[in-house]
């Protein structure tokens, strides 16, 4: 099976660009399954209805979010009215909306997506990760309920990226991170063949800070004194995710690799896509 995951949509040009290139991205790399992370669509901060079903349109299977999910607050409405739109699993109970869910894939693959915030160095500070997780496994085992399993793992810290996928290894097909919306180059496949990656980037501009105007971050860390709002940059936007090819037997994956398409970084497909 071949899934892609993109990084953490960065307002208008990011959205723009993942929604023109993902079809043919789909057509051409025969992708069996798209996770993107929308969560920072709409100007920089969280998502709206129209824009996370646009991202449907375009092919994506699934949304997923992270700290930002309630930034526009219609997202608090919009949440319970479609499936494949993901926030992180480990809100308290009784929050709107979804943190995992099963869904299937192209070649008929049953695909658990599950979407987890990390506590270090994140706000607000959510119930335990690795708790959470134990649960959506209990209950979706990888080639029992599921024949592939996904974790968006939305955190601040790498070490606690790493943990959480040794955590889970051998367990799930594939753990992404995301939230620093900087690519990683530690792509690869754990002890018990789960494809990991620390972050996938985002799809936005990089002549920026994290996807915004580099402007107002670069006078705050000079002056300590804001002078105006952040405001999502919009030069050309480069798509960063990541590819996996997943076993039709185990579960697990077999190969993975970068993706990135755009004017600022190296680009580059998956080999085994190319």
């Amino acid at each position: 099976m071949r899934l892609l995951f993109l990084g953490d949509m960065v307002g208008k040009t990011g959205r723009t660009a993942v929604w023109e290139r993902l079809p043919g991205l789909i057509s051409d790399l025969k992708l069996d399954f798209v996770i993107v992370n929308g969560e920072n669509a709409a100007g920089g901060f969280g998502i709206t209805e129209d824009i996370y079903l646009e991202t449907i349109n375009a092919g994506a299977d699934v949304v997923t979010t992270g700290n930002h999910v309630w930034d526009q607050k219609e997202a608090v409405s919009f949440c319970t009215r479609h499936d494949q739109f993901l926030r992180p699993a480990n809100y308290p109970a009784g929050t709107p909306g979804k943190g995992s869910g099963l869904f299937y894939a192209r070649n008929g693959a049953r695909v658990l997506v599950a979407n987890i915030m990390g506590r270090v160095f994140m706000h607000p500070e959510l119930d335990d990760p690795f708790k959470s997780a134990e649960s959506i496994l209990a209950a979706a085992p990888l080639k029992e309920q599921a024949d592939v399993i996904v974790f968006d793992f939305h955190a601040e810290a790498t070490s606690e990226k790493q943990c959480f996928g040794h955590f889970v290894d051998g367990r799930a097909s594939f753990v992404v991170g995301t939230h620093t919306h900087v690519p990683t180059a530690d792509h690869q496949i754990l002890n018990g063949g789960t494809a990991y990656m620390s972050d996938a980037g985002m799809c936005g501009d990089y002549d920026s800070s994290l996807g915004m105007e580099k402007e107002e971050p670069l006078n705050r860390f000079i002056s300590k004194m804001p002078k105006g709002r952040f405001e999502a940059a919009s030069g050309p936007a480069t798509i960063c995710g990541v590819g996996v090819e997943i076993s039709d037997s185990t579960g697990l994956a077999e190969k993975i690799a970068p993706l990135r398409l755009g004017p600022r970084l190296a680009e580059t497909i998956p080999p085994f896509w190319a």
